[in-house]
């Protein structure tokens, strides 16, 4: 009987009051979420946003480099450690902060207003990375097109763009096979198309005269934005829907292009190369912070989009599980694409009869010259060309909603009254204003200045940003007070494996990265171009910027309290009043009537930030507990 007792009450009764919708059996969860803004509409339309969100250009263009360069099959040693320590934590911690306050970005600082600035600084970060990023898109839409013919216009030398260097390079056979190529001092035309005629390069003497606009990448940038205003029109009821296509279809273009890959001759010889493994690597650093590299960017944490997304889901959703799914399976494609690519490479150099390692590159080299090249040499080459670029459009779409809907998101929740019924107007307000920044790289020297952001607009100021959120919300918000807002949640609070990684392993995970980033700084170029000392001043200013807002943010808000500097200090420390779910019915316990309007006699929030912060509601939180402990044990005696 004492057995079953203690069973009983290791597992309290908890009174009404402070009950959560889960607690209290099945309910109708139809209404949980505020209606006026917005909500996913299907089960499925938050996790395959955050599978298109995650798996992007990156998992095909610059995994399978990074692995084959850092040790083949053993890179996913540090790779998976990597994601276990760093990518499951952080990405983890970034949905529970946005489902459980329904907040974007900028609002979501409420649970501790000193440290909006990193609010801020995601959306600098974000909307810097929106414009080059449709650029990449706008360049695929051009390429997308050009394999609409029954020739690829970069399968043979002798159009106008090429030069005298211009050399196809189909190696000749003799009757042992491929007679090896001597590539030295000659360019393919898949090359010189991609320099010479889509970025017409050669019309710019440098990032400091970008020479003019092309007006066919002009107008393929038109269309990409329009085509993401389109999809993000009515917000996520509209992209929720299309990412039923746009996450999913990939998968499907990719299994294509593996079958056909893996069966052709050679194909084993480039596969061999991405995967033999190389465990001497695994004692150089520099292989761990790659890895740590990859996880970071690819699963996009920092940019705001998983907590923006995690704002429309129910109270309740099961972010815990969506969490695994979402980064094993991003991981998982990136292992898949790394074989549709290489299995490829390895056909290419055997019909070059050239190594692998002189036909594989990574990025835009990869994409828009190697696998082009590649193409070319296969029966129906256009009609593989174009499902490739139609799957790297389908990828990068899933990433530029998720960066658009992160803006607006986050400057509607802070002018909800204003901007909210007007959030169509708004949308296409930030489409036309980042469509006419990204003119700029529409010029013949634009590739120039997408260099130099893509190097420096998400560099160590998104590290900085990450850190502070990781900091903040573990030990400035309280570990405990976090873990009870998930258990609030989901019914359960996060284990020692979470916390330990929150606590410790994330945030000095991610400060190695920092220092390592700052140490191997490498001024940025493009080919043989070296970027002048001004434009590397200009980038390094980009990214110190998204870190000065931080400091800049706690300014102000110190400011705007009463007091000794170190009272202001705490006051703006402390979460905001209405901090919490954003529905009344899931605001239990210490956020019970916290909202404007409501009644309650004892609101705890209020008396947390009234008169202490911290150490009150945990007190207040224990008192409760010891409370409904007695109570159940009296209970129990009297049974």
């Amino acid at each position: 009987m004492k057995k079953l007792q203690g069973a009983h009450l290791r597992k309290p009764v908890t009174p009404d009051l402070l009950m959560t919708p889960s607690d209290q059996g099945d309910v109708d969860l139809d209404v949980d979420f505020a209606a006026d803004r917005g909500n996913w509409t299907g089960k499925l339309d938050f996790l395959l946003s955050c599978i298109g969100y995650c798996v992007g250009l990156g998992n095909v263009w610059r995994f399978p480099y990074r692995a084959y360069t850092n040790g083949g099959g053993a890179f996913l040693v540090p790779y998976f450690l990597m994601l276990a320590i760093c990518g499951i934590p952080l990405f983890f911690l970034e949905l529970s902060l946005g489902q459980f306050s329904s907040l974007g970005p900028l609002a979501v600082w409420k649970i501790s207003p000193l440290f909006k600035g990193a609010g801020a600084a995601m959306l600098l970060i974000v909307g810097l990375v929106a414009i080059y990023y449709n650029m990449i898109i706008a360049y695929v839409l051009f390429y997308l097109f050009a394999s609409l013919t029954s020739d690829l216009p970069w399968e043979h030398c002798g159009n106008w763009w090429n030069t005298e260097l211009c050399l196809e390079h189909r190696g000749s056979k003799d009757g042992n096979g491929a007679l090896p190529l001597n590539l030295t001092c000659t360019v393919s035309p898949s090359e010189e198309y991609w320099s010479r005629y889509v970025l017409h390069i050669q019309g710019s003497q440098g990032i400091g005269s970008p020479g003019e606009i092309r007006w066919n990448l002009c107008l393929c940038l038109l269309l990409a934005w329009v085509i993401v205003f389109l999809c993000i029109l009515k917000g996520v009821k509209s992209s929720g829907k299309v990412v039923y296509f746009t996450a999913t279809f990939p998968y499907l273009i990719l299994l294509m292009l593996l079958v056909r890959g893996v069966t052709l001759p050679g194909a084993w010889k480039g596969i061999q190369f991405y995967l033999t493994p190389q465990f001497h690597h695994l004692l150089s650093s520099k292989v761990w912070i790659e890895a740590a590299l990859q996880i970071f960017y690819s699963l996009g944490v920092g940019f705001g989009g998983l907590l923006t997304f995690a704002s429309y889901n129910t109270f309740h959703q099961n972010i815990y599980r969506d969490t695994f799914i979402v980064t094993l399976g991003n991981a998982i494609t990136s292992i898949l694409a790394g074989f549709a690519i290489f299995s490829v490479l390895g056909y290419m150099s055997q019909e070059l009869g050239v190594p692998v390692d002189q036909v594989a590159k990574a990025g835009p080299g990869l994409a828009f010259v190697v696998y082009p090249q590649a193409m070319t040499m296969l029966p129906l080459s256009p009609f593989w060309s174009f499902l490739f670029f139609f799957m790297l459009l389908t990828l990068g779409l899933d990433s530029q909603f998720a960066f658009l809907e992160t803006i607006v998101t986050a400057v509607t929740d802070e002018f909800p009254y204003y901007l909210r019924p007007k959030k169509v107007v708004f949308s296409g307000l930030i489409c036309v204003a980042m469509y006419l920044m990204g003119l700029i790289l529409t010029t013949d020297g634009g590739m120039y200045w997408l260099v130099l952001l893509d190097d420096y607009s998400a560099s160590f100021g998104l590290m900085v940003v990450v850190i502070t959120t990781c900091l903040a919300v573990t030990r400035v918000y309280g570990i405990q007070r976090f873990c009870r807002d998930i258990h609030m949640m989901l019914g359960f609070k996060p284990g020692l494996y979470f916390r330990a990684c929150w606590l410790f392993l994330s945030p000095a995970t991610l400060l190695a990265l920092l220092v390592y980033s700052i140490v191997k700084y490498q001024p940025s170029e493009y080919g043989s171009y070296r970027f002048p000392p001004w434009a590397e001043l200009l980038g390094i200013l980009m990214g110190l910027l998204s870190c000065l807002m931080i400091p800049a943010g706690m300014l102000v808000a110190v400011l705007r309290e009463e007091g000794s500097f170190w009272e202001r200090l705490q006051q703006a420390s402390r979460p905001a009043m209405d901090w919490g779910p954003s529905l009344e019915e899931n605001r239990t316990g210490m956020y019970v009537a916290t909202l404007a309007g409501s009644q309650s006699p004892k609101p705890l929030m209020v008396h947390m930030r009234k008169y202490g912060g911290i150490t009150s509601f945990e007190n207040t939180a224990i008192e409760v507990d010891r409370e409904i402990a007695e109570e159940e044990e009296s209970m129990m005696g009297k049974r």
